[in-house]
């Protein structure tokens, strides 16, 4: 071991909380942070084009994780992509700006005891972190980093779905981060100008030229270093080398919900019976680490289309030439153009169900390029009620952990997700978008029964690429981090990133992840929101 040196704050991971961070706390020219990124910069030109987003999976761009056999998804494995690169998952992903539910947040406070987490208190750090060109006060925030805009370019067959949505009972919504979730409407993105605006353009870029900032990529964390039941640093491997970063202050953990209850394990704070199981030495018995691991199921549903086109069909040099250049045309769509949120069944307190439509054939994480049109719309458990868990393979940090998400082990879940589908069947049915169905693709009956839909769910649910809960936060037994997001039972170390939600929002979980990086820089300098020390 060679090479050491100190910092205030040393943070693990550049993703959608950790950026945020690092911003925040070097505003503060008298406070110095060294923030450790796996992956390099992300300086892929798929990274700024918004319609190429799952042309990364797979790629060196990313960790390309796997679940553990599913028993409710036929013995499959799900593919979990997770972007490795500064940004994080915002340099990855979907661009869909959601917020969640106010029941979410004023659950995480209520039922979990995440003190300070409640929807009013959420709510002024999303404004903190918008810039929306469309939507202003009391609900956003038009000055903020982080770009939130209508996006460029709408498909014709977005406008039919949703003109069959309203005829199927949707009501019209435009704004589902307002006074109101419930209904169908075009989603906002986080871009700027029709190019992808992540967290590492929002909130790293304008603080690169910091002294007190310190980026090092390419640096993969293998353990917090403990002293005295204090975090006092991190051991990370940089290139053969395995280098120490001293934290005169913190170790925060930002890798998200794979990544840092993995290293936390990884040091020794975790459920102790597993941890010796792989051979580490326990620090700290913490039962609740890599536990609570849930995700928003999604299961395509894709027709073959007739008078229209696909948006796969614009993919080429022409078009991504001029979306790279000028921000527009149709590669400036981020696929899942519109969408609906939804109840599964009367008397529930919020909608448990949303939708994504995409004017193109996106099924099995968009992997397959649609060599005929098609159209998909895919409903999306947001209410998840399985549980899984995350558990080491080795004591190797390049090692990947078990991931095991039990989609559907509860079957509430796959209840839920039927009705889901039997709605959408009905929405695509009728109505404006219904000229241009041709027939089914995926399920391949026109009214499918309900063994038919439960084998689809089975053979073709996916996730959404919302991870959360392995690092949950509140005050009972399992909590791993109280609601200051310090981690129980060791000084000096937090966790903050979308494995601290005690539970999933109903929605697109990047928004609420910046939110949690905003919210954790004012907890680490001690100060309510707007700035006041406490």
């Amino acid at each position: 071991m060679s090479e050491h040196e100190t910092h205030d704050y040393v943070i693990v991971g550049a993703g959608s909380a950790g950026a945020v961070l690092a911003s925040r706390l070097t505003e503060d020219p008298g406070t110095s942070v060294l923030l450790l990124e796996a992956g390099g910069e992300a300086t892929a030109d798929e990274i700024t084009i918004p319609a190429a987003f799952s042309s990364l999976f797979k790629t060196r761009w990313d960790w390309h994780y796997n679940t553990t056999e599913q028993k409710q998804l036929n013995g499959r494995r799900a593919f979990w992509p997770r972007m490795k690169a500064l940004g994080g998952c915002s340099s990855m992903n979907a661009m869909i700006y959601i917020r969640g539910n106010r029941l979410d947040y004023d659950t995480w406070r209520d039922e979990h005891g995440a003190t300070g987490w409640g929807y009013d208190d959420v709510l002024p750090y999303f404004v903190r972190s918008e810039g929306n060109t469309t939507h202003g006060a009391p609900f956003h925030g038009q000055d903020g980093p982080l770009h939130v805009e209508d996006r460029r370019y709408t498909h014709p067959l977005t406008y039919a779905w949703l003109a069959s949505a309203a005829a199927n009972g949707f009501k019209p919504n435009d704004d589902f981060n307002g006074a109101e979730q419930e209904g169908a409407g075009l989603y906002q993105v986080t871009c700027r100008k029709g190019r992808r605006w992540s967290v590492a353009d929002a909130y790293l870029t304008p603080a690169l030229g910091r002294p007190n900032l310190t980026v090092r990529t390419g640096a993969l964390a293998g353990r917090v270093v403990l002293e005295g039941g204090r975090a006092v640093g991190v051991a990370y491997l940089h290139g053969r080398e395995e280098r120490v970063a001293y934290a005169g202050s913190e170790v925060i953990l930002s890798g998200g919900a794979v990544n840092s209850p993995q290293l936390l394990m990884l040091s020794g704070i975790g459920p102790a019976a597993h941890l010796r199981e792989v051979g580490v030495e326990v620090a700290v018995d913490l039962p609740g680490v890599g536990q609570n691991l849930h995700d928003h199921p999604a299961a395509p549903l894709v027709w073959h289309t007739t008078g229209t086109s696909d948006l796969a069909e614009f993919n080429n040099l022409v078009n991504f030439g001029r979306a790279k250049a000028t921000g527009r045309g149709p590669l400036v769509s981020n696929v899942g153009e519109a969408g609906a949120f939804f109840h599964s069944r009367g008397g529930l307190p919020a909608p448990d169900l949303q939708v994504h439509m995409a004017p193109t054939g996106f099924w099995d994480n968009g992997l397959h390029e649609p060599t005929t049109r098609k159209v998909t719309v895919a409903p999306t458990l947001v209410s998840v009620a399985s549980r899984g868990q995350l558990r080491l393979r080795s004591t190797d940090p390049r090692w990947h952990p078990d991931i095991d998400p039990a989609y559907y082990d509860d079957q509430a879940d796959l209840d839920a997700m039927v009705a889901g589908v039997q709605r959408v069947v009905e929405t695509v049915a009728s109505g404006a978008v219904a000229r241009y169905v041709d027939r089914p693709f995926l399920p391949t009956g026109r009214a499918p029964s309900e063994t038919e839909i439960v084998e689809h769910l089975r053979q073709n649910t996916q996730t959404l690429y919302h991870p959360v809960g392995t690092c949950a936060m509140g005050q009972g037994e399992q909590a791993v981090v109280d609601p200051e997001l310090r981690v129980r039972g060791v000084g000096g170390l937090r966790v903050a990133d979308a494995s601290v939600m005690p539970v999933v929002p109903r929605g697109n979980t990047n928004a609420p992840t910046v939110m949690i990086g905003e919210k954790a820089a004012d907890l680490v300098r001690g100060r309510a929101h707007g700035g006041e020390t406490r």
